[in-house]
């Protein structure tokens, strides 16, 4: 779907919501228009989570790729998701609280759905934090491939600028397949030893999010603990407000999750392939097709070691490899066959550093709202059950 269509839909959707709260009427009265407004919000998640699905490409280094869409789990693509998540999260809220009695909120089975989903609110910051230090982590990989590059574009190519190429590329294979606790430190450590500062003066900004995790800290165990009581409503509930909290629970745990296993975090081991999704509901369809693709992406990669499926990253690696492979068996003067296939591969790791350099700022400035947003979200919830609280407390 084409933004500028989404962003149309989303707004009529949220000033239709509008309107109908400043109606006065009963709750008996406007069941069911609340009925027709459920069924629109599951059924713009399925379409969101459906345009990601049928529009994700298979390989994005194909020439088809910029038509048939972005490669599943590349930075363009982790963009869009986050873009997918924003529009959900702000149609939840316009469901559930926008112009609501806020006592509406503390009834049963409300009353403990809610702060399940508060409580993984909290939990997904942990999240966004991991994954921006883990995006940092990239960004120093990208560093040590483009000084390989730039050494390897110099004609003639001699022995002092492959032994450099070599000498970087190694570097980055080798911090791809340190466990992902050690990711983050072991790329800065490599690409300050190349006389190039690991950090990026734009990266200030973020100090509003942590710049460390706690040691103990996992990734895996943070994503499980999200993923506990997420059970869908059954009975009289699955068509009241218990829906769409249940709804976008999952909509949080699966981006989290996505992200966690896309981008080097803390600690990842055990964080699996999968979580529960009822198959019998029509707007997870999409997200359970989502999450089967991925689930293969990992258990190709899990054998090799490395972290984060990245898609740029998985090219990067195998790019490095073939160079290591060609600077080891390197002699001067060397085959013109041979330096073809060299300069095509260069060309195709500049290619993606070009990408990252585009797009991981980007990324990490959509993780930083997605942060925020869920914070302010909270906040929201919280003044709405403190109003609530106050209404029901009797004056002395």
């Amino acid at each position: 779907m084409p933004a500028t269509t989404e962003n149309n839909n989303q707004g009529s959707f949220l000033g239709r919501i509008s309107i109908r709260r400043n109606q006065v009427m009963s709750m008996d009265g406007s069941h069911d228009q609340e009925m027709e407004d459920l069924e629109l919000f599951q059924k713009h998640i399925g379409d969101r989570f459906s345009e990601l699905l049928s529009s994700t490409s298979e390989d994005s280094s194909s020439s088809s790729s910029s038509s048939s869409g972005d490669a599943l789990l590349s930075i363009a693509w982790l963009r869009r998701l986050l873009d997918e998540f924003l529009c959900c999260e702000a149609e939840f809220k316009a469901v559930v609280l926008m112009g609501r009695d806020p006592s509406q909120i503390t009834k049963p089975p409300l009353d403990k759905l809610l702060p399940d989903l508060l409580d993984r609110g909290v939990k997904s910051l942990d999240v966004c934090n991991a994954v921006t230090l883990g995006l940092d982590a990239v960004k120093n990989l990208q560093r040590l491939a483009e000084i390989a590059v730039a050494a390897l574009e110099q004609t003639p190519l001699g022995d002092g600028q492959v032994r450099r190429a070599k000498k970087a590329l190694s570097a980055l294979v080798a911090a791809m397949l340190n466990d992902d606790s050690n990711a983050a430190a072991k790329g800065t450590e490599r690409t300050r030893s190349f006389g190039r500062r690991a950090g990026n003066t734009n990266t200030t900004k973020y100090k509003s999010l942590s710049w460390s995790m706690a040691k103990n800290w996992s990734a895996a165990k943070q994503i499980h603990a999200m993923m506990s009581n997420l059970t869908a409503p059954r009975g009289a509930e699955s068509s009241g407000l218990a829906q769409p909290m249940y709804m976008m629970s999952t909509v949080l745990v699966f981006v989290m999750w996505t992200l966690v296993a896309a981008v080097p975090c803390q600690e990842r081991n055990g964080l699996g392939t999968h979580f529960p999704l009822p198959r019998q509901l029509g707007w997870a369809q999409p997200m359970i097709g989502l999450q089967e693709k991925i689930a293969e992406e990992w258990k190709k990669k899990e054998k090799k070691g490395n972290v984060g499926l990245l898609e740029e990253m998985q090219r990067m690696d195998k790019l490095g490899q073939s160079l290591i492979e060609f600077a080891d068996s390197f002699q001067f003067p060397t085959e013109t066959e041979r330096m073809d296939e060299v300069k095509k591969h260069v060309e195709e790791l500049g290619d993606i550093c070009k990408k990252m350099e585009e797009g991981l700022e980007p990324l990490q400035q959509q993780i930083r709202e997605v942060f925020h947003r869920v914070v302010r979200s909270r906040t929201e919830f919280l003044l709405a059950l403190d109003q609530a609280a106050k209404s029901t407390t009797p004056a002395l």
